[in-house]
C-alpha cells in the first residue's frame, strides 16, 4: 500500500492527513494558520509527519494562489500576509521533513480530486470554484490540471464583474472574491450595520426578512451565476462543481446559483448546465493533494 501526505494551508486553518492510495483518509489533524509567520505552521507539519510511521510517497501540498509553481513558491496571496509572501514553501518543508515536496494551488487540488474521484469522475472537462474564506477556481480537462500559459489560469479572485465596486484586503475594488466570498458576505454585512460572524448568520438574517442581508445574498449568488455563465459560454464545461463553506453550508446556495445561470445562456445550453454541490465535503484539497503525489 501506498502513501502520501496531504497538506491543505488555508487562510484559516490548516489540515493535515495520511491519505493511502485507495484515497481513504486514515488520520487527520487540523490547526490554525499563523497568516503572518509561515515557519510557525511548517514546524507543526512536520511534527506531524514526522511521526506517522508509514511508507510515505512524498507530500502533496495546497496553498492559496496566485502561486510560482515552477519554484515552489508562493507570491502574493490576500489570505496570507507578512513572510507568507514570495515565501519558498515547498523548500522549506522539503528541508524540515526530507522528502519531496508537490506544491499547487488549493482550487486546483481540489478541482483535482473532483475529477478522479469525486462529482466530476464521469466527465472529461470539469469547471471547479470554492466559495469559501476565498474564491478560488480549477479547470480539469481530461484528468489534468490546466495550468495556462505562465501557471495563472483560474486565478479569478480580482475578475472585476462591479465597476468601482466592494473590495477587502488585496482584492481590486468589483472582484469575485469581493462579492461572493464568505468573507465579503460577513465584511458587507458588518458595514451594512449587522452584526454577524460568518456568512450564514447572513443568510439566516436574510431568510428572516432583513432587508440589507437579502441584498447582500442576492448579489452573492447573481454575481457568481454571472461569472458562472460566463464559463459556460467560453469553456462549455461538462460540470461546474461548488465547493467551500459557503456552497456547502448554507441551504439551497448552489440550487440557487444553478437556477440563476440558466436564466443567463442560450436556450439550447440550458439543459447542459449542471452546478452542483461538492460530494467530497471538504476533503477536496486534501484528496487532490494526495491525487498529486500519486501522480507524480
Amino acid at each position: 500500500m501506498k502513501y502520501a501526505v496531504a497538506i491543505d494551508i488555508g487562510g484559516t486553518n490548516t489540515r493535515v492527513a495520511l491519505v493511502n492510495e485507495n484515497y481513504t483518509i486514515l488520520e487527520r489533524v487540523q490547526f490554525r494558520t499563523n497568516v503572518e509567520e509561515p515557519m510557525e505552521t511548517l514546524n507543526k507539519i512536520a511534527d506531524f509527519i514526522i511521526e506517522w510511521d508509514n511508507p510515505i510517497q512524498g507530500v502533496g501540498m495546497s496553498c492559496p494562489g496566485p502561486l510560482d509553481l515552477v519554484n515552489g513558491k508562493i507570491l502574493d496571496t490576500p489570505n496570507l500576509h507578512g513572510k507568507w509572501h514570495n515565501f519558498y514553501v515547498a523548500k522549506e518543508l522539503e528541508n524540515l521533513i526530507k522528502m519531496p515536496v508537490y506544491l499547487e494551488n488549493d482550487a486546483n487540488l481540489a478541482a483535482l480530486a473532483e475529477a478522479v474521484i469525486g462529482q466530476g469522475k464521469d466527465y472529461n472537462i470539469v469547471q471547479y470554484l470554492t466559495v469559501s474564506t476565498g474564491l478560488g477556481a480549477g479547470l480539469v480537462i481530461n484528468k489534468k490540471i490546466f495550468q495556462g500559459a505562465h501557471g495563472f489560469a483560474n486565478e479569478v479572485a480580482n475578475t472585476i464583474l462591479i465597476q468601482d465596486g466592494p473590495s477587502h484586503g488585496s482584492i481590486l475594488p468589483g472582484g469575485i472574491e469581493a462579492i461572493c466570498s464568505g468573507t465579503a458576505i460577513e465584511k458587507r454585512a458588518e458595514k451594512a450595520g449587522l452584526k454577524v460572524e460568518h456568512a450564514g448568520q447572513v443568510n439566516d438574517l436574510a431568510k428572516a426578512g432583513n432587508q440589507q442581508a437579502i441584498e447582500i445574498m442576492r448579489d452573492a449568488k447573481l454575481y457568481l451565476a454571472n461569472y458562472i455563465a460566463g464559463i459556460q459560454a467560453y469553456i462549455d464545461p461538462e460540470i461546474v462543481i461548488l465547493g467551500g463553506s459557503v456552497a456547502l453550508k448554507i441551504d439551497g446556495f448552489v440550487q440557487d446559483v444553478e437556477n440563476l445561470v440558466k436564466e443567463k445562456v442560450y436556450d439550447v445550453v440550458k439543459p447542459l448546465v449542471k452546478v452542483v454541490k461538492s460530494n467530497l465535503n471538504e476533503d477536496s484539497g486534501l484528496l487532490g493533494a494526495a491525487c498529486l503525489v500519486f501522480t507524480k
